[in-house]
């Protein structure tokens, strides 16, 4: 398992970016709980953020795309709202052992 980070890196209801293959990797924490999906809009396949780090909806509820402003639910990585709604992000397998979060397989 290749280690990515603490859990206790990213505050909790944020996301981070990290290193992954040839795209960041988006990872969500939402309390002791991880997610992560390849940094890469369905719609347009341009990153998320606009800013390092800068990934969550103002109220924590949802990933955005600063592009063109979809929402994603960071639990299932689901588009609930704009160009593309219904399609989902590329998830990338995480597992958590004693706080560090690690790439799955």
């Amino acid at each position: 398992m290749s280690h990515i980070c603490l859990v206790t890196d990213i505050q909790d209801g944020q996301a981070k970016a990290y290193p992954y293959k040839d795209r960041d990797l988006i990872v969500v924490r939402r309390g002791l709980n991880v997610y992560g999906y390849v940094n890469r809009c369905p719609h347009a396949g341009t990153d998320l953020n606009w800013q390092d780090d800068q990934f969550m909806t103002d109220d924590e509820q949802y990933l955005m795309c600063f592009t063109h402003g979809a929402l994603f639910e960071p639990e299932t990585g689901k588009c609930v709202a704009g160009p593309c709604a219904g399609a989902h992000l590329s998830e990338v397998s995480l597992e958590v052992e004693n706080g560090k979060v690690y790439l799955a397989g």
